[in-house]
């Protein structure tokens, strides 16, 4: 397996650290609206990622934080008037709906930043102690200069680093590209620490969480890419001087999903809500649309885009809508699969996730489902394209038919054979009332 890491900016043959074992963690919601489509990408990927090793045989511990704290949380709540708590509960309950919604399984954990205060503090004050982080009038900021290759992620130096929105010039630092740790406050959510009442810092959080959870180097860590630069490297840089290593051997990166060649935003509000998409598309469209291009580059979305992938679901459900009521009617029950078919796949997976070549495989599989003649090669074409659609997180569920539908599925069989045409189509209506066809 090769996967694209951007620590080396080139696909890497991978391996886990452990035989048959897989860390990752995976950059969640900071809880205070309800998540955009554009949002949702790295959602859909990595629950594939996680899917395919599943399905290979691996343990998977894959964690997803979820950022119960921030401004922007402050802000939304003093809005509407309400605590913070109440906000991120609420919106922490529509992530979840919305990531079931996607058929995207749960993490293993979903832990929210208030819950590992203590161990940020002590984290942060273990940086304190080495050196690697000061305190200032206002804040507990993170010294750079101190780190070897800062920049090394997202490929910048720190001289010529282009000081960007979220570094902003503050005569409290010593350099403009230090970042803050902790934040002093007592504006909004605040707790109590050595250096004054306040709140972490976001790189920090995911920094801290990561090395509480897993205590060492992991596997994958993952997020869009609006995160390489600066919240992963941050992160990174506050692993090398606290833990001696690069957080994660492989950082891997979801491209954006725009709209008219604009990144999605809330504040821009060119959003489409998960929730309204999905009341007029079933998730596996919105899957076919996200996993039918590569992931680390963007999507242009659009209506019309939406449409087209819409329509691919629908011939692909009727198609094997039709296999399986053939099986059904014929009694046919025994699973054999295609195994050149899923070599093929897995080919395509094995190529740094390459899931657009991997569906070229199940479109070849519903042709091949589609000309046979054969029951037995239509049931093996079946459930091949089954078993690759579910490592995609693509779900197809067929209600068995009954004796007395199995009866009248024959009855029009018959009179399309015998060119009773009128009766065809009277049997054909209450095949279609009832949901066969």
């Amino acid at each position: 397996m090769k996967i694209y890491n951007s620590l080396t900016n080139q696909k890497d043959n991978f391996q886990t650290l452990k035989p048959n074992a897989l860390t990752m963690y995976v950059c969640g919601p900071t809880v205070y609206n309800y998540i955009h489509i554009g949002n949702a990408r790295p959602v859909v990927f990595f629950d594939v990622v996680r899917r395919y090793f599943n399905y290979l045989g691996y343990h998977v511990n894959y964690v997803s934080n979820i950022t119960d704290v921030d401004d922007r949380i402050i802000l939304e709540a003093s809005r509407l008037g309400i605590t913070e708590k109440e906000l991120t509960e609420a919106f922490i309950q529509a992530f979840k709906d919305d990531t079931k919604a996607l058929n995207s399984l749960f993490p293993n954990d979903m832990p929210k930043a208030t819950n590992y205060i203590k161990q940020m503090i002590e984290y942060i004050q273990e940086l304190i102690d080495e050196g690697y982080a000061y305190q200032g009038s206002d804040a507990v900021y993170f010294r750079v200069s101190k780190v070897k290759d800062y920049g090394k992620l997202s490929n910048q130096t720190i001289e010529n680093l282009n000081v960007g929105a979220r570094i902003e010039e503050n005569l409290d630092k010593e350099s403009p590209v230090d970042f803050v740790l902790w934040k002093n406050t007592t504006v909004g959510l605040n707790f109590d620490s050595p250096w004054g009442k306040g709140r972490p810092g976001w790189h920090t959080e995911c920094a801290a969480m990561n090395h509480s959870i897993f205590d060492g180097l992991i596997d994958i860590h993952g997020g869009g890419s609006d995160l390489l630069f600066p919240h992963h490297e941050n992160e990174m840089a506050q692993s090398e001087a606290r833990c001696g290593h690069s957080l994660a051997n492989t950082w891997m990166h979801v491209g954006r999903l725009d709209m008219d060649n604009e990144k999605m935003s809330k504040s821009l509000g060119n959003i489409v809500l998960v929730r309204d998409l999905l009341k007029k598309y079933p998730y596996q469209s919105f899957r076919l649309m996200m996993l039918s291009h590569h992931y680390r580059q963007p999507i242009n979305y659009s209506d019309d885009l939406m449409n087209q992938f819409h329509t691919d679901w629908e011939r692909i459900s009727r198609a094997l809508k039709t296999t399986f009521i053939e099986m059904n009617v014929h009694y046919y029950e025994q699973i054999e699969y295609n195994d050149e078919a899923i070599e093929r796949f897995k080919e395509a997976m094995d190529d740094d996730f390459n899931c657009a070549n991997a569906l070229t495989v199940v479109y070849d599989q519903i042709k091949a489902m589609n000309r046979t003649k054969v029951l037995e090669e239509k049931a093996m074409f079946y459930y091949t394209i089954i078993l690759m659609l579910n490592i995609l997180g693509i779900d197809v569920e067929f209600k068995r038919l009954s004796q007395e539908q199995i009866q009248t599925y024959l009855d029009w069989q018959i009179a399309r054979s015998e060119k009773r045409y009128q009766d065809a189509d009277q049997i054909r209506i209450r095949l279609v009332e009832a949901g066969i066809l």
